[in-house]
C-alpha cells in the first residue's frame, strides 16, 4: 500500500496558501508564527499533523491566545513557541468552539489563565467531550493508522521507505500518548452574544453571530486591525458539517459580513482577504441543503444520498470536482430536517 494514498488522519488536510514575502515569520522547533498585524500572530504547527490554527495577540502587558490546539502536548509546544516572540504572561485563552482540535489543549494553560467561550462551548466541554463523535472517530482512526503503518513496516525492505514510515509511526504514537493525557477543561467565563475585552490599548471583540459549524461559534474581531478570527465557521471553502446547522449557517455568514474586517484568519489554513469566498460558501450550503432535503423527501438512505449528491456546479468557485459529500454532512442535515437540535 502506498502511504501517500492512505487516509492518514494525522495529516493536515487543508491546503496551504503561500505567505506573502513581506510577512514577518518566526519558526520554532514546533511552530510557524506569522505576524499578520502589529503584535498579532497566526500560530501553526510545523509537524505534518492535523491541528487547529491558534491566534496569538501580544499586548503591552500580556498575551491573549485563541484556541489551544488538539492535545496538551501541542498546547505546551504552542506556549513554548510564544516565548520566542514575547516574555509577557498569557492571561487569557479564548475557545472559538468545543471541537477537540481547538480546545483539548486547555488544561496546560493553568488555573491563573482565564478561559472564555460561548455558553454552548462550556456546556459541551463541561459535559462528556471525550464521548463526542468526532473525538471518538479521530482516536479510532489514529489507532488504525498505527496498526496499518506497523504492518507496512513489517512488509517493507526498502530503507528509505522504512525511514518515512517509521517517522510517521512515531508521530502517530506520540499523538496516542498525548491524547491519553487529555483532561478537558471548560471555559470559566462565557458569553451569549457579545463580549469586549481591553488589554492595554488593544480592543478585542468576541461575537456570536449565530449557529453554524457548532451551536456556539465565536468570532474574535480586532477592530483596529480589521481582522476576524473565525475558527471553523468560515474557512476558504466548506467546513466540516457533522455538528453543523446548515440551515442557519447562511444567515450566520451574512451576519459576519456586517463586521468591517479586511482579513479573515480561519481555524485551518492561511489568512485571506477575498470577501467573495463568503458568498461562494453561502451558495454551497444553501444548494447542499436543498439537494439533500429532496433526497430526504424520497427516503433515500444517508449513505446513498452522500454518494449521489452532486455539488460539482461549485467547481469554478470552490473547486468541487467530484460527486458526493461526507456522509456525516448528509446525516446531520437529515437529523435537522427531522427536528434534531
Amino acid at each position: 500500500m502506498n502511504i501517500r494514498r492512505m487516509t492518514l488522519p494525522l495529516l493536515l488536510l487543508v491546503a496551504s496558501v503561500p505567505l506573502a514575502a513581506d510577512e514577518h515569520v518566526i519558526t520554532t522547533s514546533s511552530h510557524r508564527l506569522t505576524e499578520i498585524a502589529n503584535g498579532v500572530y497566526l500560530a501553526q504547527t510545523t509537524a505534518p499533523l492535523f491541528n487547529s490554527n491558534s491566534l496569538v495577540i501580544v499586548n503591552e502587558d500580556d498575551v491573549v491566545v485563541v484556541d489551544s490546539h488538539i492535545t496538551p502536548d501541542k498546547a505546551r509546544e504552542l506556549i513554548q513557541s510564544i516565548r520566542a516572540i514575547t516574555s509577557n504572561p498569557i492571561t487569557t485563552l479564548i475557545n472559538t468552539h468545543f471541537h477537540y482540535d481547538h480546545a483539548h489543549g486547555n488544561q496546560v494553560f493553568g488555573d491563573d489563565v482565564q478561559i472564555i467561550g460561548h455558553e454552548y462551548t462550556r456546556m459541551k466541554m463541561a459535559g462528556t467531550p471525550l464521548q463526542e463523535t468526532q473525538y471518538v472517530l479521530a482516536t479510532r482512526r489514529n489507532k488504525e493508522t498505527i496498526a496499518n503503518v506497523t504492518t507496512m513496516l513489517e512488509n517493507t525492505t526498502d530503507e528509505e521507505r522504512r525511514k518515512g514510515l517509521k517517522n510517521y509511526l512515531d508521530l502517530a504514537l506520540t499523538q496516542e500518548k498525548s491524547w491519553a493525557e487529555i483532561q478537558p477543561v471548560a471555559p470559566d467565563t462565557t458569553l451569549d452574544h457579545r463580549m469586549t475585552i481591553f488589554r492595554g490599548s488593544r480592543e478585542i471583540q468576541l461575537h456570536f453571530l449565530g449557529r453554524a459549524h457548532t451551536g456556539g461559534d465565536v468570532t474574535v474581531y480586532l477592530p483596529a486591525e480589521k481582522l476576524a478570527f473565525t475558527g471553523d465557521m468560515m474557512l476558504q471553502g466548506p467546513s466540516f458539517l457533522g455538528d453543523g446547522y446548515v440551515d442557519e449557517w447562511v444567515q450566520t455568514l451574512e451576519n459576519l459580513k456586517g463586521l468591517p474586517f479586511e482579513t479573515i484568519v480561519p481555524g485551518h489554513g492561511n489568512p485571506f482577504t477575498d470577501r467573495d469566498l463568503i458568498d461562494h460558501v453561502q451558495a454551497y450550503y444553501e444548494d447542499l441543503w436543498g439537494k439533500v432535503a429532496k433526497m430526504h423527501e424520497q427516503d433515500i438512505p444517508v449513505g446513498d444520498a452522500a454518494r449521489e449528491v452532486d455539488m460539482t456546479n461549485h467547481a469554478s468557485t470552490l473547486g468541487v470536482r467530484r460527486k458526493g459529500v461526507d456522509p456525516q454532512a448528509v446525516g446531520r442535515i437529515y437529523a435537522r430536517l427531522e427536528g434534531s437540535d
